[in-house]
């Protein structure tokens, strides 16, 4: 293997893991590596200080310039905009700063962020890179990127959601949930769901979603209660944290990652938009 290449292979998961967290999309992520690879082979390698810092700057170039196209994009989108969802490895969860940065709840903070200060906030407070690498990435100098780190990390304090909890309170809450939605029981969906617990459904204008927010135990138990009998149900680990995934005579319909706070449901984001499911039976290998 040429050296090149050896260099890719050897930092590859976390490249994708920088994109993923700044596209929030595995096919905008995966074309971003595509391109990193085609400018890292015509790179001098001699020239080269720091291998992983360089890869990472190079992709986050590709995906500062695909962010900026999607955010466009993402304002006309119809309903409820959702990150496409990760089947991530049981490693990943163990990584606890990790698993926060690529949670549906995390992904969505981040998408209050301009691009600039979405990668920069990445870069610096998941990858921990420094201020003068960070500056080769998104074309500012130093001190204006420890401007942006500053603003962005309390753009993202003030609205990170809360819900450390431990593993076994997590997968207690996941399969009490499960049980809930496959039995149709109103009361054991609403033992299991916060009072204020927010659903939110992304169909992508192709399948059927709730266009605004399902806010409330009541309605949101109401909305899946019409799960039970039509649809088996698969616990899994997704975007790092506790997840079902519904199938319809065999094939994916809809993933709904939970977000657990107080042993509680408190949040729901329901995949159903096809092009974003259409990875999800392929496990990923996230790092930093």
């Amino acid at each position: 293997m040429d050296p090149a290449t050896e260099a890719f292979l050897a930092h590859r998961n976390l490249l994708f893991t920088v994109a993923y967290e700044m596209l929030g999309s595995v096919a905008d992520a995966e074309d971003a590596l595509q391109e990193t690879w085609l400018r890292w082979v015509d790179v001098d390698l001699d020239t080269v200080r720091d291998q992983r810092a360089y890869l990472v700057q190079i992709t986050t170039r590709q995906a500062l310039g695909r962010l900026r196209t999607l955010s466009r994009r993402r304002e006309s989108y119809v309903g409820p905009w959702l990150p496409e969802p990760l089947l991530t490895a049981p490693d990943v969860a163990e990584d606890v700063e990790l698993a926060d940065s690529v949670s549906m709840a995390m992904l969505l903070v981040l998408e209050t962020l301009n691009p600039t200060e979405r990668a920069v906030f990445v870069l610096r407070e998941v990858f921990g890179l420094e201020y003068d690498e960070i500056a080769g990435a998104v074309d500012k100098n130093p001190a204006a990127v420890r401007q942006i780190a500053h603003r962005a990390r309390a753009h993202v304090a003030a609205r990170r959601p809360r819900g450390d909890v431990s593993a076994d309170e997590s997968n207690a809450a996941l399969e009490a949930f499960r049980r809930a939605v496959e039995t149709g029981d109103l009361q054991r969906l609403l033992d299991v769901l916060a009072p204020d617990v927010v659903l939110l459904t992304d169909g992508g204008g192709v399948k059927p979603a709730a266009l605004a927010p399902v806010v409330g135990a009541g309605l949101v138990a109401a909305v899946l209660g019409r799960i039970a009998g039509t649809a088996s149900l698969r616990t899994a680990q997704v975007n790092a944290g506790p997840a079902l995934i519904v199938r319809l005579d065999g094939e994916v319909d809809t993933v709904i990652a939970l977000h657990i706070d107080d042993g509680l449901v408190s949040g729901l984001y329901a995949v159903r938009s096809p092009g974003k499911l259409s990875r999800i039976e392929q496990e990923r290998q996230l790092s930093r």
